[in-house]
């Protein structure tokens, strides 16, 4: 890699970031001063760290962006990180798909459900909670003292419709505001005591139900003292559930870490108000040498860049973090509001072309713009804090030696997999990116082509593509291959000719091996395209016949036979099979759209209310074919424009 001149590096705080031969950004870092933390890079490679010192060899160009502080720096690394998921940066993983209990605060009528994936803005969330039928079990308590409808959209309009309400109820875990038995007022009064037993302040709620319950029996209403006796069982149960940690009714989040040199597990653990309302679980690819303070560090920045809980006051770890003193800054900014919470782009006139390719207006990222927003950040000593930490750690260390037993194999499995399918194909380098293509289509029609790619031995759904073929008329899986890959393989071209910062990462970088569903004839049509298109030197490619999964290669006339039990060709079918489960799925929506499409869908003045109504008063599509213009016309409701068009 070319070093560039020390005096054009600014001696300032910024983000800097390394590019591979294709432009594409394979680290992102940080500084307090660009000019010190990039000369560190350009020493001799036997005095870097080995995964340091890999990434210096894989890189071509360096580039950095100025920013006014290391707040400003930490939030635009992060935000890098985000865009182009770098493969040496830290990242977390969930080490699986956490549920919560969402509840839609934003709807009419809110509803409570649990709830997994993205989490939409008209929602508040609680949890992460371990298991889904912890969630259901708390919420079916939680009904018989806040019962909030918890059915679909599309059930309440049923039941609002039929004037008729469910079986919930009738069981009384439903105020059933689908049949207008509850106004407004005290559905909305109960939402929000919901939210506030959910956030922890449980006793206001306790003591409510113990002061009606009284009353109810002084008033000789027993059946009445009788349900609210079990309401408050229901409470005190759900109460217990949730763990006491803390001597006082406080919030904070606490991490639990322990790692290996590949990987480290971490576990977080959300107390509010001293109970234990959710945990969440990562898993974290130490791709780049780190000290324990710099991984601690990683971990708090990227979690809280999209917290599920917001930033308590009060943040538990096992390690200081390096620069601690920046991350509370940013942890305070985050909790007073000033940061963008998707990490999309805080920085205006810093973060211009990295995050969305257009320029922001500028604000200032001041972290002390608030008072009483302060964030701290302790390694607990002793008591009830240093207690939980323990604890959380003792569930990192439990979930980190499940991952090791999966990964020792899988790992391994991976590795073998690529360097004996380099060896079988006589390939330059281990096909790191495979991308396979597949066709589908049913006797010529709704003809479409897949793409899916596998990266280090694992599917990337990030990276698949869908193609409509669009000049082939007929049934011919050549043609429609050729225009598939060409258009693929022109993309990136044009993408390669452009420069770093304005490429897109849809086609912007080559496959090691591109390999076709199919034989011979298959594989002709790609090696024609790489031809024309000049890429034939730097792209390899093969083709995979089903019939005796053979693998034919250029410029053979025999097929290269891999043993049934290689790994290697486990993964040349796991990659085929899933180009075609992608193809086949593609061309029955696409198939299935048009079997439902109408005749009358696209008529200009024709909405579905005015179509629902022409087919009903005539009886069906070809009566309305049938129909003269004149019939059309008498109908009182439809203009006549509108039976023109018809």
């Amino acid at each position: 890699m070319q070093r560039p001149a020390s005096g054009t590096i600014p001696d300032a705080p910024g983000s800097y970031q390394f590019r591979d031969r294709d432009g594409r950004v394979i680290y992102v870092g940080k500084a307090k001063s660009l000019r010190s933390r990039l000369a560190n890079y350009f020493q001799n490679p036997a005095h870097l760290l080995p995964r340091t010192a890999q990434m210096v060899a894989s890189a071509e160009t360096v580039e950095w962006i100025q920013v006014r502080n290391d707040v400003e720096a930490l939030m635009l690394e992060y935000s890098l990180i985000k865009q182009h998921k770098p493969r040496f940066n830290v990242r977390l993983r969930d080490d699986k798909s956490y549920p919560f209990l969402a509840v839609t605060v934003d709807d009419e009528w809110p509803r409570a459900m649990v709830r997994r994936g993205a989490k939409d803005k008209g929602s508040r969330y609680f949890g992460p909670y371990a298991h889904a039928y912890a969630i259901r079990e708390t919420l079916d308590s939680l009904l018989r003292t806040f019962p909030i409808r918890t059915c679909s959209d599309n059930k309440f309009r049923s039941h609002q419709r039929q004037g008729r309400p469910c079986l919930l109820f009738h069981i009384e875990k439903c105020t059933g505001p689908c049949v207008g038995a509850v106004d407004h007022g005290p559905y909305t009064r109960m939402v929000e005591e919901l939210l506030e037993f959910l956030d922890g302040d449980t006793q206001p709620v306790v003591r409510r139900l113990e002061q009606e319950m009284a009353e109810a029996a002084e008033g000789l209403e027993f059946e009445r003292a009788a349900r609210l006796r079990d309401r408050l069982l229901a409470v005190r149960k759900a109460i217990e559930k949730q763990q006491m940690v803390t001597e006082r009714a406080e919030d904070l989040d606490c991490f639990g870490l322990t790692e290996d040199e590949l990987e480290a597990a971490v576990q977080v653990f959300y107390v509010r108000r001293g109970r234990v309302v959710g945990r969440k679980g990562f898993i974290v690819d130490k791709v780049e040498d780190l000290t324990p303070a710099q991984l601690v560090a990683q971990v708090v920045e990227q979690h809280y860049a999209d917290a599920p809980l917001g930033v308590p006051p009060l943040v538990l770890l096992p390690e200081v973090p390096e620069e601690a003193a920046v991350l509370e800054d940013w942890l305070a900014a985050r909790r007073a509001g000033h940061a963008a919470p998707s990490g999309n782009g805080a920085l205006a006139d810093v973060e211009w072309w990295a995050a969305d390719d257009r320029y922001r207006v500028e604000r200032s990222v001041n972290p002390a713009a608030r008072a009483g927003q302060r964030v701290q950040l302790r390694v607990p000593q002793r008591g009830d804090k240093k207690a939980l930490l323990e604890m959380v750690t003792r569930n990192a260390k439990e979930e980190f030696t499940r991952h090791r037993l999966k990964r020792a194999a899988d790992h391994n499995a991976r590795a073998r997999a690529l360097n004996a399918l380099q060896d079988a194909l006589e390939l330059p380098e281990a096909p790191l990116r495979i991308e396979c293509y597949d066709m589908s289509h049913l006797q010529g029609t709704d003809y479409v082509g897949s793409m899916v790619v596998m990266e280090d031995g694992m599917p990337r759904p990030s990276e698949y593509r869908r193609f409509k073929v669009r000049s082939v008329a007929s049934n011919d899986d050549y043609a429609a291959m050729e225009e598939v890959l060409s258009r693929r393989l022109t993309a990136y071209l044009e993408e390669r000719d452009k420069p770093v910062e304005d490429r897109k990462r849809r086609f912007a970088y080559p496959p090691q091996l591109l390999l076709v569903d199919g034989g011979r004839g298959q594989l002709g049509v790609a090696v024609r395209v790489l031809q024309d298109l000049g890429l034939d030197e730097e792209i390899p490619v093969a083709a995979l016949a089903k019939q005796f999964e053979e693998v034919w290669l250029p410029g053979q006339a025999d097929p290269v036979r891999i043993p049934r039990t290689s790994e290697a060709l486990y993964l040349l079918q796991q990659v085929r099979d899933e180009a075609h489960r992608f193809a086949i799925a593609y061309h029955r929506n696409l198939r299935a759209k048009r079997m439902t499409t109408s005749a009358l869908d696209g008529v200009p003045g024709l909405g579905p209310a005015r179509r629902k109504r022409l087919l009903s008063e005539l009886g069906g599509v070809n009566a309305v074919r049938s129909a003269s213009l004149e019939t059309l016309r008498s109908l009182p409701w439809l203009p006549d424009a509108v039976a023109v068009a018809v």
